[in-house]
Protein backbone atom coordinates (compact mmCIF):
# COMPACT_ATOMS: atom_id res chain seq x y z
CA UNK A 1 0.00 0.00 0.00
CA UNK A 2 1.28 3.40 -0.94
CA UNK A 3 2.79 5.31 1.96
CA UNK A 4 1.16 8.72 2.22
CA UNK A 5 2.74 11.74 3.90
CA UNK A 6 -0.51 13.17 5.13
CA UNK A 7 0.44 14.84 8.39
CA UNK A 8 -0.01 18.33 6.98
CA UNK A 9 -2.87 17.57 4.61
CA UNK A 10 -5.94 19.52 5.65
CA UNK A 11 -9.27 17.74 5.99
CA UNK A 12 -12.69 19.29 6.13
CA UNK A 13 -14.71 17.55 8.82
CA UNK A 14 -17.84 17.63 10.93
CA UNK A 15 -16.44 19.46 13.94
CA UNK A 16 -15.53 22.69 15.70
CA UNK A 17 -13.13 23.35 18.56
CA UNK A 18 -14.13 24.66 21.96
CA UNK A 19 -13.16 28.29 22.36
CA UNK A 20 -11.45 28.80 25.69
CA UNK A 21 -11.14 32.08 27.46
CA UNK A 22 -7.85 33.83 26.59
CA UNK A 23 -5.06 32.92 28.97
CA UNK A 24 -1.48 34.13 29.33
CA UNK A 25 1.04 31.58 27.97
CA UNK A 26 2.62 30.91 31.39
CA UNK A 27 -0.83 30.45 32.98
CA UNK A 28 -1.87 28.01 30.23
CA UNK A 29 1.38 26.04 30.61
CA UNK A 30 0.86 25.75 34.38
CA UNK A 31 -2.71 24.48 33.98
CA UNK A 32 -1.61 21.88 31.41
CA UNK A 33 1.23 20.66 33.64
CA UNK A 34 -0.98 20.59 36.71
CA UNK A 35 -3.68 18.46 35.08
CA UNK A 36 -1.20 16.08 33.47
CA UNK A 37 0.42 15.60 36.86
CA UNK A 38 -2.96 14.84 38.49
CA UNK A 39 -3.80 12.33 35.77
CA UNK A 40 -0.39 10.66 36.06
CA UNK A 41 -0.74 10.35 39.84
CA UNK A 42 -4.27 8.97 39.54
CA UNK A 43 -3.21 6.36 37.01
CA UNK A 44 -0.32 5.19 39.19
CA UNK A 45 -2.51 5.02 42.31
CA UNK A 46 -5.04 2.87 40.47
CA UNK A 47 -2.26 0.58 39.29
CA UNK A 48 -0.89 0.23 42.81
CA UNK A 49 -4.10 -0.21 44.81
CA UNK A 50 -7.03 -1.24 42.62
CA UNK A 51 -8.24 -4.71 43.61
CA UNK A 52 -8.15 -6.26 40.12
CA UNK A 53 -5.60 -6.28 37.31
CA UNK A 54 -6.03 -3.31 34.98
CA UNK A 55 -5.96 -3.23 31.19
CA UNK A 56 -3.74 -0.17 30.76
CA UNK A 57 -4.16 0.23 27.01
CA UNK A 58 -7.95 -0.04 27.16
CA UNK A 59 -8.17 2.36 30.11
CA UNK A 60 -6.05 4.97 28.36
CA UNK A 61 -7.95 4.66 25.08
CA UNK A 62 -11.24 5.06 26.97
CA UNK A 63 -9.95 8.12 28.81
CA UNK A 64 -8.73 9.74 25.60
CA UNK A 65 -11.92 8.94 23.67
CA UNK A 66 -14.17 10.29 26.41
CA UNK A 67 -12.11 13.46 26.74
CA UNK A 68 -12.17 14.16 23.01
CA UNK A 69 -15.89 13.38 22.76
CA UNK A 70 -16.56 16.28 25.13
CA UNK A 71 -14.84 18.61 22.68
CA UNK A 72 -16.59 17.46 19.52
CA UNK A 73 -17.43 14.07 17.99
CA UNK A 74 -14.90 14.35 15.18
CA UNK A 75 -11.67 15.14 16.96
CA UNK A 76 -10.40 11.61 17.49
CA UNK A 77 -7.34 9.62 18.47
CA UNK A 78 -6.25 6.87 16.08
CA UNK A 79 -3.80 4.32 17.47
CA UNK A 80 -1.22 2.66 15.25
CA UNK A 81 -3.51 -0.23 14.30
CA UNK A 82 -5.95 2.22 12.68
CA UNK A 83 -3.34 3.83 10.42
CA UNK A 84 -4.49 1.76 7.43
CA UNK A 85 -7.99 3.20 7.86
CA UNK A 86 -6.53 6.69 7.76
CA UNK A 87 -4.65 5.89 4.57
CA UNK A 88 -7.86 4.59 2.99
CA UNK A 89 -9.64 7.82 3.95
CA UNK A 90 -7.07 9.97 2.16
CA UNK A 91 -6.25 7.81 -0.86
CA UNK A 92 -9.07 5.30 -1.33
CA UNK A 93 -6.38 2.60 -1.41
CA UNK A 94 -5.86 -0.59 0.56
CA UNK A 95 -4.56 -4.09 -0.14
CA UNK A 96 -6.98 -6.98 0.02
CA UNK A 97 -9.64 -8.85 -1.95
CA UNK A 98 -11.92 -5.96 -2.94
CA UNK A 99 -15.15 -6.85 -1.14
CA UNK A 100 -17.31 -5.57 1.70
CA UNK A 101 -18.25 -7.93 4.52
CA UNK A 102 -20.93 -7.78 7.20
CA UNK A 103 -22.21 -9.60 10.27
CA UNK A 104 -25.45 -11.45 9.69
CA UNK A 105 -26.90 -13.42 12.61
CA UNK A 106 -23.95 -15.54 13.79
CA UNK A 107 -22.14 -15.47 10.46
CA UNK A 108 -19.84 -13.08 8.65
CA UNK A 109 -20.55 -12.96 4.95
CA UNK A 110 -19.61 -11.16 1.77
CA UNK A 111 -22.03 -8.25 1.38
CA UNK A 112 -20.71 -6.74 -1.85
CA UNK A 113 -17.77 -7.69 -4.07
CA UNK A 114 -16.42 -4.75 -6.08
CA UNK A 115 -16.68 -5.20 -9.83
CA UNK A 116 -13.35 -6.10 -11.43
CA UNK A 117 -11.61 -6.71 -8.09
CA UNK A 118 -9.96 -10.00 -7.03
CA UNK A 119 -12.97 -11.36 -5.13
CA UNK A 120 -15.41 -10.76 -7.99
CA UNK A 121 -13.00 -12.03 -10.65
CA UNK A 122 -12.61 -15.26 -8.66
CA UNK A 123 -16.38 -15.76 -8.28
CA UNK A 124 -16.70 -14.77 -4.63
CA UNK A 125 -20.34 -13.71 -4.39
CA UNK A 126 -22.55 -11.57 -2.20
CA UNK A 127 -24.17 -13.86 0.36
CA UNK A 128 -21.20 -16.24 0.63
CA UNK A 129 -20.58 -17.06 4.28
CA UNK A 130 -16.91 -16.98 5.29
CA UNK A 131 -15.88 -20.07 7.25
CA UNK A 132 -12.09 -19.78 7.19
CA UNK A 133 -9.41 -17.33 6.08
CA UNK A 134 -6.04 -18.93 5.33
CA UNK A 135 -7.08 -21.99 7.32
CA UNK A 136 -8.15 -19.99 10.37
CA UNK A 137 -11.79 -20.45 11.51
CA UNK A 138 -13.49 -17.11 11.94
CA UNK A 139 -16.61 -18.18 13.86
CA UNK A 140 -15.67 -16.23 17.00
CA UNK A 141 -14.16 -13.19 15.31
CA UNK A 142 -15.59 -9.70 14.82
CA UNK A 143 -16.08 -8.05 11.43
CA UNK A 144 -13.00 -5.87 12.04
CA UNK A 145 -10.90 -8.91 12.90
CA UNK A 146 -12.00 -10.76 9.76
CA UNK A 147 -11.40 -7.63 7.70
CA UNK A 148 -7.82 -7.53 9.01
CA UNK A 149 -7.33 -11.15 7.93
CA UNK A 150 -8.60 -10.41 4.44
CA UNK A 151 -6.25 -7.46 4.04
CA UNK A 152 -2.54 -7.92 3.59
CA UNK A 153 0.46 -7.34 1.37
CA UNK A 154 -0.29 -7.16 -2.36
CA UNK A 155 0.53 -10.35 -4.33
CA UNK A 156 0.25 -12.60 -1.28
CA UNK A 157 -1.98 -15.66 -1.59
CA UNK A 158 -5.26 -15.83 0.30
CA UNK A 159 -7.37 -18.95 0.82
CA UNK A 160 -11.07 -18.63 1.63
CA UNK A 161 -13.41 -21.40 2.69
CA UNK A 162 -16.98 -20.36 1.91
CA UNK A 163 -20.49 -21.65 2.37
CA UNK A 164 -22.83 -20.74 -0.50
CA UNK A 165 -26.62 -20.87 -0.62
CA UNK A 166 -27.81 -23.88 -2.64
CA UNK A 167 -24.43 -25.64 -2.49
CA UNK A 168 -24.06 -28.73 -0.30
CA UNK A 169 -20.26 -28.68 -0.24
CA UNK A 170 -18.10 -25.86 1.01
CA UNK A 171 -16.28 -23.82 -1.62
CA UNK A 172 -12.56 -23.03 -1.49
CA UNK A 173 -11.13 -20.02 -3.33
CA UNK A 174 -7.42 -19.25 -3.65
CA UNK A 175 -6.16 -16.08 -5.31
CA UNK A 176 -3.78 -13.16 -4.80
CA UNK A 177 -4.49 -10.07 -2.76
CA UNK A 178 -4.08 -6.86 -4.73
CA UNK A 179 -3.77 -3.15 -4.15
CA UNK A 180 -7.39 -2.00 -4.23
CA UNK A 181 -8.05 1.49 -5.55
CA UNK A 182 -11.64 2.62 -5.09
CA UNK A 183 -12.43 5.13 -7.82
CA UNK A 184 -14.07 8.24 -6.29
CA UNK A 185 -16.03 8.64 -9.55
CA UNK A 186 -18.57 5.88 -8.98
CA UNK A 187 -20.42 6.45 -12.25
CA UNK A 188 -20.38 8.61 -15.37
CA UNK A 189 -22.81 8.70 -18.26
CA UNK A 190 -25.11 10.66 -20.54
CA UNK A 191 -28.50 11.52 -19.03
CA UNK A 192 -29.86 13.85 -21.74
CA UNK A 193 -28.77 15.28 -25.06
CA UNK A 194 -25.31 16.80 -24.58
CA UNK A 195 -25.71 16.53 -20.79
CA UNK A 196 -23.26 14.45 -18.79
CA UNK A 197 -23.61 13.08 -15.28
CA UNK A 198 -20.88 12.23 -12.76
CA UNK A 199 -21.42 10.67 -9.34
CA UNK A 200 -18.53 11.63 -7.04
CA UNK A 201 -18.46 9.59 -3.84
CA UNK A 202 -15.57 11.21 -1.95
CA UNK A 203 -12.67 13.65 -2.06
CA UNK A 204 -9.55 11.48 -1.88
CA UNK A 205 -6.20 12.44 -3.38
CA UNK A 206 -7.25 11.23 -6.84
CA UNK A 207 -10.74 12.74 -7.00
CA UNK A 208 -9.86 15.75 -9.12
CA UNK A 209 -7.81 13.67 -11.57
CA UNK A 210 -10.57 11.07 -11.95
CA UNK A 211 -13.30 13.68 -12.38
CA UNK A 212 -11.24 15.51 -15.02
CA UNK A 213 -10.70 12.24 -16.88
CA UNK A 214 -14.43 11.48 -16.74
CA UNK A 215 -15.47 14.91 -18.04
CA UNK A 216 -12.90 14.76 -20.83
CA UNK A 217 -14.27 11.37 -21.87
CA UNK A 218 -17.84 12.70 -21.91
CA UNK A 219 -16.75 15.69 -24.00
CA UNK A 220 -14.77 13.52 -26.41
CA UNK A 221 -17.40 10.82 -26.87
CA UNK A 222 -20.62 12.85 -26.58
CA UNK A 223 -19.68 16.52 -27.01
CA UNK A 224 -21.48 17.45 -23.79
CA UNK A 225 -22.25 21.11 -23.10
CA UNK A 226 -23.81 20.65 -19.65
CA UNK A 227 -22.67 18.63 -16.64
CA UNK A 228 -24.44 17.39 -13.51
CA UNK A 229 -22.12 16.63 -10.58
CA UNK A 230 -23.86 14.45 -8.00
CA UNK A 231 -22.52 15.12 -4.47
CA UNK A 232 -25.39 13.46 -2.62
CA UNK A 233 -24.14 11.33 0.29
CA UNK A 234 -20.59 12.56 -0.32
CA UNK A 235 -19.11 13.11 3.15
CA UNK A 236 -16.12 15.07 1.89
CA UNK A 237 -12.38 14.67 2.35
CA UNK A 238 -9.47 16.79 1.14
CA UNK A 239 -9.86 20.54 0.61
CA UNK A 240 -7.21 20.62 -2.10
CA UNK A 241 -9.22 18.23 -4.25
CA UNK A 242 -12.39 20.31 -4.04
CA UNK A 243 -10.37 23.41 -5.01
CA UNK A 244 -8.80 21.62 -7.99
CA UNK A 245 -12.23 20.51 -9.21
CA UNK A 246 -13.61 24.04 -8.84
CA UNK A 247 -10.62 25.18 -10.90
CA UNK A 248 -11.77 23.15 -13.89
CA UNK A 249 -14.73 25.54 -14.21
CA UNK A 250 -13.48 28.85 -12.76
CA UNK A 251 -10.75 31.31 -13.84
CA UNK A 252 -7.23 30.74 -12.54
CA UNK A 253 -6.61 32.49 -9.22
CA UNK A 254 -10.25 32.50 -8.14
CA UNK A 255 -10.59 32.34 -4.35
CA UNK A 256 -12.54 29.21 -3.43
CA UNK A 257 -12.19 28.88 0.34
CA UNK A 258 -10.35 30.45 3.29
CA UNK A 259 -9.53 28.73 6.58
CA UNK A 260 -9.13 30.58 9.88
CA UNK A 261 -8.19 29.12 13.26
CA UNK A 262 -6.79 29.95 16.67
CA UNK A 263 -3.30 29.07 15.49
CA UNK A 264 -2.36 31.38 12.63
CA UNK A 265 -0.51 28.51 10.95
CA UNK A 266 -3.94 27.16 9.98
CA UNK A 267 -4.96 30.38 8.21
CA UNK A 268 -4.85 29.89 4.46
CA UNK A 269 -6.59 31.03 1.31
CA UNK A 270 -7.12 28.45 -1.44
CA UNK A 271 -7.28 29.67 -5.03
CA UNK A 272 -7.85 27.79 -8.26
CA UNK A 273 -4.37 26.66 -9.42
CA UNK A 274 -4.82 26.37 -13.21
CA UNK A 275 -6.63 27.82 -16.17
CA UNK A 276 -10.15 26.34 -16.46
CA UNK A 277 -10.58 23.30 -18.69
CA UNK A 278 -14.35 23.72 -19.10
CA UNK A 279 -15.01 27.47 -18.73
CA UNK A 280 -18.28 27.55 -20.68
CA UNK A 281 -19.89 24.31 -19.49
CA UNK A 282 -23.23 24.76 -17.74
CA UNK A 283 -23.19 23.15 -14.28
CA UNK A 284 -25.73 21.69 -11.89
CA UNK A 285 -24.75 20.18 -8.54
CA UNK A 286 -27.00 17.70 -6.73
CA UNK A 287 -26.94 17.77 -2.91
CA UNK A 288 -28.76 16.24 0.04
CA UNK A 289 -28.59 16.29 3.83
CA UNK A 290 -25.54 13.97 3.75
CA UNK A 291 -23.52 16.25 1.45
CA UNK A 292 -20.78 17.47 3.75
CA UNK A 293 -17.42 19.22 4.23
CA UNK A 294 -15.35 19.29 1.01
CA UNK A 295 -18.56 18.61 -0.93
CA UNK A 296 -20.04 21.74 0.61
CA UNK A 297 -16.95 23.74 -0.33
CA UNK A 298 -17.36 22.75 -3.98
CA UNK A 299 -21.15 23.27 -4.00
CA UNK A 300 -20.83 26.51 -2.02
CA UNK A 301 -18.16 27.94 -4.32
CA UNK A 302 -20.22 27.09 -7.41
CA UNK A 303 -23.21 28.86 -5.80
CA UNK A 304 -21.38 31.87 -4.36
CA UNK A 305 -19.61 32.56 -7.65
CA UNK A 306 -22.81 32.01 -9.66
CA UNK A 307 -21.05 29.38 -11.75
CA UNK A 308 -23.88 26.83 -11.65
CA UNK A 309 -27.11 25.87 -9.92
CA UNK A 310 -27.56 23.70 -6.84
CA UNK A 311 -30.49 21.25 -6.81
CA UNK A 312 -31.68 19.05 -3.95
CA UNK A 313 -31.81 19.17 -0.17
CA UNK A 314 -30.01 21.53 2.19
CA UNK A 315 -26.55 20.14 2.94
CA UNK A 316 -25.32 18.91 6.31
CA UNK A 317 -23.52 22.07 7.40
CA UNK A 318 -19.91 21.22 8.27
CA UNK A 319 -17.86 24.37 8.09
CA UNK A 320 -14.80 23.11 9.92
CA UNK A 321 -11.34 21.86 9.12
CA UNK A 322 -9.21 19.12 10.64
CA UNK A 323 -5.52 18.29 10.52
CA UNK A 324 -3.82 14.97 11.09
CA UNK A 325 -1.10 15.29 13.73
CA UNK A 326 1.44 12.49 14.36
CA UNK A 327 1.75 11.21 17.93
CA UNK A 328 4.08 8.75 19.60
CA UNK A 329 4.05 4.98 19.01
CA UNK A 330 2.51 5.26 15.57
CA UNK A 331 -0.69 6.99 16.66
CA UNK A 332 -2.32 10.09 15.18
CA UNK A 333 -4.65 12.82 16.34
CA UNK A 334 -7.29 14.07 13.95
CA UNK A 335 -8.02 17.49 15.42
CA UNK A 336 -10.31 20.35 14.46
CA UNK A 337 -8.11 23.35 13.78
CA UNK A 338 -10.12 25.94 11.87
CA UNK A 339 -13.36 27.09 10.33
CA UNK A 340 -13.64 27.58 6.59
CA UNK A 341 -15.28 30.40 4.66
CA UNK A 342 -16.51 30.12 1.09
CA UNK A 343 -16.30 32.99 -1.47
CA UNK A 344 -19.28 35.03 -0.20
CA UNK A 345 -17.57 35.13 3.21
CA UNK A 346 -19.98 32.80 4.98
CA UNK A 347 -19.20 29.80 7.19
CA UNK A 348 -21.90 27.16 6.80
CA UNK A 349 -21.24 25.28 10.07
CA UNK A 350 -24.62 24.20 11.44
CA UNK A 351 -23.74 22.97 14.93
CA UNK A 352 -21.99 25.10 17.54
CA UNK A 353 -20.10 22.73 19.82
CA UNK A 354 -18.70 25.63 21.85
CA UNK A 355 -22.13 26.37 23.34
CA UNK A 356 -23.64 23.29 24.93
CA UNK A 357 -26.85 22.82 26.88
CA UNK A 358 -26.71 21.89 30.55
CA UNK A 359 -27.02 18.21 29.67
CA UNK A 360 -24.06 18.48 27.29
CA UNK A 361 -26.15 18.31 24.13
CA UNK A 362 -25.78 20.69 21.21
CA UNK A 363 -28.25 21.89 18.61
CA UNK A 364 -28.25 23.38 15.13
CA UNK A 365 -27.92 27.12 14.72
CA UNK A 366 -31.51 28.39 14.15
CA UNK A 367 -32.14 30.17 10.86
CA UNK A 368 -33.18 33.28 12.81
CA UNK A 369 -29.62 33.66 14.08
CA UNK A 370 -27.91 33.27 10.71
CA UNK A 371 -26.47 36.16 8.70
CA UNK A 372 -27.23 37.14 5.12
CA UNK A 373 -24.49 37.25 2.50
CA UNK A 374 -24.49 37.84 -1.26
CA UNK A 375 -23.24 35.84 -4.22
CA UNK A 376 -21.18 37.51 -6.95
CA UNK A 377 -24.39 38.44 -8.82
CA UNK A 378 -26.12 39.69 -5.68
CA UNK A 379 -28.25 36.65 -4.87
CA UNK A 380 -28.98 36.29 -1.14
CA UNK A 381 -27.44 33.34 0.73
CA UNK A 382 -27.02 32.63 4.44
CA UNK A 383 -24.42 31.14 6.75
CA UNK A 384 -24.79 28.75 9.69
CA UNK A 385 -26.80 25.86 8.29
CA UNK A 386 -25.32 24.24 5.23
CA UNK A 387 -25.85 25.16 1.60
CA UNK A 388 -29.47 25.91 0.74
CA UNK A 389 -29.96 24.84 -2.91
CA UNK A 390 -31.17 27.25 -5.56
CA UNK A 391 -33.92 24.72 -6.27
CA UNK A 392 -34.76 22.98 -3.01
CA UNK A 393 -36.45 19.58 -2.95
CA UNK A 394 -37.67 17.37 -0.13
CA UNK A 395 -37.27 13.66 0.44
CA UNK A 396 -40.76 12.65 1.55
CA UNK A 397 -39.97 9.03 2.31
CA UNK A 398 -41.00 7.93 5.79
CA UNK A 399 -39.59 5.42 8.25
CA UNK A 400 -41.94 2.68 7.11
CA UNK A 401 -41.98 -1.10 6.73
CA UNK A 402 -39.51 -0.92 3.80
CA UNK A 403 -36.84 0.27 6.25
CA UNK A 404 -37.52 -2.47 8.78
CA UNK A 405 -37.26 -5.14 6.07
CA UNK A 406 -33.89 -3.65 5.11
CA UNK A 407 -32.70 -3.55 8.73
CA UNK A 408 -33.29 -7.28 9.05
CA UNK A 409 -31.29 -8.03 5.84
CA UNK A 410 -34.31 -9.65 4.19
CA UNK A 411 -33.81 -7.97 0.80
CA UNK A 412 -30.24 -9.27 0.93
CA UNK A 413 -31.24 -12.83 1.86
CA UNK A 414 -34.01 -13.02 -0.75
CA UNK A 415 -31.64 -11.76 -3.46
CA UNK A 416 -29.17 -14.51 -2.51
CA UNK A 417 -31.88 -17.09 -3.16
CA UNK A 418 -33.12 -15.28 -6.28
CA UNK A 419 -29.70 -15.42 -7.94
CA UNK A 420 -29.54 -19.20 -7.50
CA UNK A 421 -32.59 -19.66 -9.75
CA UNK A 422 -32.15 -16.72 -12.15
CA UNK A 423 -28.91 -16.95 -14.16
CA UNK A 424 -29.52 -13.58 -15.85
CA UNK A 425 -31.80 -10.53 -15.61
CA UNK A 426 -32.53 -7.55 -17.84
CA UNK A 427 -30.17 -4.58 -18.00
CA UNK A 428 -30.55 -2.04 -15.15
CA UNK A 429 -32.07 0.48 -17.55
CA UNK A 430 -34.81 -2.03 -18.43
CA UNK A 431 -35.24 -4.21 -15.33
CA UNK A 432 -38.69 -4.29 -13.70
CA UNK A 433 -39.59 -6.45 -10.74
CA UNK A 434 -42.47 -8.66 -11.85
CA UNK A 435 -45.67 -9.16 -9.86
CA UNK A 436 -44.68 -12.81 -9.50
CA UNK A 437 -41.32 -11.84 -7.99
CA UNK A 438 -42.96 -9.38 -5.61
CA UNK A 439 -45.43 -12.05 -4.48
CA UNK A 440 -42.52 -14.48 -4.02
CA UNK A 441 -40.87 -11.90 -1.79
CA UNK A 442 -44.07 -11.37 0.19
CA UNK A 443 -44.37 -15.13 0.68
CA UNK A 444 -40.73 -15.18 1.76
CA UNK A 445 -41.43 -12.56 4.44
CA UNK A 446 -44.34 -14.63 5.74
CA UNK A 447 -42.19 -17.77 5.71
CA UNK A 448 -39.55 -15.96 7.77
CA UNK A 449 -42.31 -14.77 10.15
CA UNK A 450 -41.22 -11.20 9.55
CA UNK A 451 -42.44 -8.68 12.07
CA UNK A 452 -41.12 -5.50 13.56
CA UNK A 453 -41.58 -3.06 16.40
CA UNK A 454 -41.94 0.50 15.15
CA UNK A 455 -40.37 3.45 16.89
CA UNK A 456 -43.91 4.66 17.65
CA UNK A 457 -44.60 1.40 19.53
CA UNK A 458 -41.43 1.86 21.57
CA UNK A 459 -42.48 5.36 22.54
CA UNK A 460 -45.95 4.03 23.35
CA UNK A 461 -44.48 1.58 25.86
CA UNK A 462 -42.52 4.40 27.48
CA UNK A 463 -45.66 6.54 27.60
CA UNK A 464 -47.62 3.71 29.19
CA UNK A 465 -44.93 3.19 31.85
CA UNK A 466 -45.01 6.87 32.72
CA UNK A 467 -48.82 6.86 32.81
CA UNK A 468 -48.75 3.97 35.29
CA UNK A 469 -46.27 5.84 37.49
CA UNK A 470 -48.56 8.86 37.49
CA UNK A 471 -51.74 6.84 37.93
CA UNK A 472 -53.23 7.80 34.59
CA UNK A 473 -53.28 4.36 32.95
CA UNK A 474 -56.67 3.34 34.36
CA UNK A 475 -58.52 6.56 33.61
CA UNK A 476 -57.20 6.58 30.05
CA UNK A 477 -57.42 2.84 29.47
CA UNK A 478 -59.78 3.09 26.51
CA UNK A 479 -57.63 5.70 24.81
CA UNK A 480 -54.47 3.66 25.37
CA UNK A 481 -56.12 0.53 23.97
CA UNK A 482 -57.33 2.41 20.90
CA UNK A 483 -53.88 3.89 20.31
CA UNK A 484 -52.23 0.48 20.73
CA UNK A 485 -54.57 -0.99 18.12
CA UNK A 486 -53.82 1.91 15.76
CA UNK A 487 -50.03 1.65 15.91
CA UNK A 488 -49.61 -2.14 15.94
CA UNK A 489 -48.29 -3.05 12.46
CA UNK A 490 -50.60 -4.78 10.01
CA UNK A 491 -47.84 -6.47 8.03
CA UNK A 492 -49.77 -7.35 4.86
CA UNK A 493 -51.51 -3.97 4.66
CA UNK A 494 -48.22 -2.14 5.22
CA UNK A 495 -46.54 -4.18 2.50
CA UNK A 496 -49.35 -3.33 0.06
CA UNK A 497 -49.31 0.38 1.02
CA UNK A 498 -45.54 0.63 0.53
CA UNK A 499 -45.17 -1.67 -2.47
CA UNK A 500 -43.36 0.91 -4.60
CA UNK A 501 -40.60 1.57 -2.08
CA UNK A 502 -40.22 -2.11 -1.18
CA UNK A 503 -39.99 -3.00 -4.88
CA UNK A 504 -37.33 -0.34 -5.43
CA UNK A 505 -35.12 -1.54 -2.56
CA UNK A 506 -35.52 -5.17 -3.56
CA UNK A 507 -34.74 -4.34 -7.20
CA UNK A 508 -31.57 -2.52 -6.17
CA UNK A 509 -30.37 -5.54 -4.17
CA UNK A 510 -31.11 -7.93 -7.03
CA UNK A 511 -29.47 -5.69 -9.66
CA UNK A 512 -26.36 -5.38 -7.49
CA UNK A 513 -25.81 -9.15 -7.75
CA UNK A 514 -25.59 -8.99 -11.55
CA UNK A 515 -24.39 -5.47 -12.39
CA UNK A 516 -22.76 -4.33 -9.13
CA UNK A 517 -22.68 -0.70 -8.00
CA UNK A 518 -22.89 0.81 -11.49
CA UNK A 519 -26.04 -1.17 -12.16
CA UNK A 520 -27.64 0.09 -8.96
CA UNK A 521 -26.83 3.67 -9.94
CA UNK A 522 -28.26 3.25 -13.43
CA UNK A 523 -31.49 1.84 -12.00
CA UNK A 524 -31.77 4.61 -9.39
CA UNK A 525 -31.33 7.36 -11.95
CA UNK A 526 -34.42 6.19 -13.85
CA UNK A 527 -36.77 7.71 -11.27
CA UNK A 528 -34.52 10.40 -9.80
CA UNK A 529 -36.58 13.58 -9.38
CA UNK A 530 -33.60 15.79 -8.52
CA UNK A 531 -31.83 14.64 -11.66
CA UNK A 532 -34.97 15.35 -13.70
CA UNK A 533 -35.12 18.92 -12.39
CA UNK A 534 -31.40 19.48 -13.07
CA UNK A 535 -31.77 18.25 -16.65
CA UNK A 536 -34.74 20.53 -17.27
CA UNK A 537 -32.94 23.63 -15.97
CA UNK A 538 -29.76 22.89 -17.90
CA UNK A 539 -31.64 22.33 -21.14
CA UNK A 540 -33.29 25.77 -20.91
CA UNK A 541 -30.41 28.24 -21.26
CA UNK A 542 -32.60 31.26 -20.64
CA UNK A 543 -34.07 29.89 -17.41
CA UNK A 544 -30.64 28.69 -16.27
CA UNK A 545 -29.22 32.21 -16.73
CA UNK A 546 -32.18 33.80 -14.93
CA UNK A 547 -31.53 31.71 -11.83
CA UNK A 548 -27.88 32.75 -11.73
CA UNK A 549 -28.60 36.41 -12.49
CA UNK A 550 -31.33 36.55 -9.81
CA UNK A 551 -33.97 37.68 -12.31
Amino acid sequence: MKRILFFNIIFVCFSVYILAAPQKPDQRTFRISKNLSIFNSLFRELDAFYVDTLNYDKMMKTAIDEMLAKIDPYTVYMPEEETSDLTFMTTGEYAGIGALIMKKANDICISEPYEGMPAQRNDVRAGDIILEVDGKPISNLTVNEVSSLLKGTPNTMIKLKLKRYGEKKTIVKEFLREKIQVNPVAYMGIVAEKTGYILLNEFTDKSAMELKSAVNELVKQNQIESLIIDLRNNGGGLIDESVKIAGYFLPKGTEVVTTKGKNKLTDRTYKTPTEPLFPEMRLAVLTNRATASASEILAGAIQDLDRGIIVGERTFGKGLVQNIRPLGYGGHLKVTTAKYYIPSGRCIQAIDYSHRNEDGSVGRVPDSLTTEFSTRNGRKVRDGGGIVPDIQTTDNRKLNIAYYIFAQNLYFDFATQYVSTHPTISKPTEFTLSDEDFKAFTDYLLEKKFTYTSQTEKYYEELLKMAKLEGLDKSAQNEFDALKLKITPDIMKNIADNKAEISELLSLEIINRYYFQKGEIQFSLRGDEDLKIAKEKLSNKEEFSKILMNK
